[in-house]
């Protein structure tokens, strides 16, 4: 009999644990769905506090796997989350492939329209995300470049394109719009990369580049190409980027 540890939140079936060969990777369950979940299986720990660290001196864990946010607690991502984009984008040129794997519909730029300001710009942005991703949390990744807000600096950090350090959290909609205080493309708050759980979309915007890169299905770019507040370029995936 499948005790209630084990069956999965979301749709009823027996869980297995996950098998993980990161050190603070949190110990979670999955299903034969792909559907994953916390273990609450070890007394007196956060029940995302993994094996490695429960086995050891809690204050050798050097990073947070939860941060805590508007009274509540959030998860923090590890290279499992990320690892359906690490290492499947092009290590070279300027095409939006370089910033997003080959996966996709669709691709486009943005950047903020002249005269529209960044919040409105970011606003229009988050509300066609929203209208066409049906309701599930989003992974925020904020990459730290040491000069700028990656709002929780203590948290654990992930790897991606080349070796640039991110944090990822996983929230919403509303917290990727607020969290932040300014980045390195001007007063904007949006992270520098972000996508919802089912991975249909994904928005991220490189270091040195003036524009922000997504891939997605057809119609979600067309909602973001017909905004008048985000006017997004629709490009071929080995097309040379500039800003437009």
């Amino acid at each position: 009999m499948t005790s209630p540890v084990a069956a999965c939140p979301d749709c009823g079936r027996p869980g297995m644990p996950t098998v993980y060969r990161e050190p603070y990777d949190p110990a979670e369950w999955i299903c034969a769905e792909g559907h994953r979940w916390r273990a609450v299986d070890r007394p007196g720990w956060a029940p995302w506090a993994t094996p490695a660290a429960v086995s050891g001196d809690r204050a050798s864990t050097p990073d947070l796997v939860d941060v805590v946010r508007d009274g509540r607690r959030w998860r923090v991502g590890t290279a499992s989350d990320v690892a359906w984009i690490a290492g499947r984008t092009s290590s070279g040129g300027r095409s939006v492939t370089t910033a997003i794997p080959a996966v996709f519909e669709a691709y486009a730029t943005f950047h903020p329209p002249d005269d529209v300001s960044f919040d409105a710009h970011e606003r229009a942005v988050v509300d066609e995300l929203t209208a066409r991703t049906p309701d599930q949390p989003w992974w925020l990744g904020y990459l730290d470049t040491g000069a700028h807000d990656i709002v929780f600096p203590d948290a654990a950090k992930v790897s991606l394109y080349w070796g640039w350090s991110y944090v990822l959290v996983e929230a919403g909609p509303e917290q990727a719009l607020t969290w932040r205080t300014g980045h390195m493309r001007g007063d904007g708050r949006l992270p520098d990369l972000f996508f919802p759980a089912d991975r249909s979309w994904l928005v991220s915007a490189l270091w040195d580049d003036t524009w922000t890169d997504v891939g997605g299905s057809a119609a979600l770019l067309a909602g973001l190409r017909r905004n008048p507040l985000v006017t997004a370029r629709l490009v071929q995936p080995d097309e040379a980027l500039t800003r437009q």
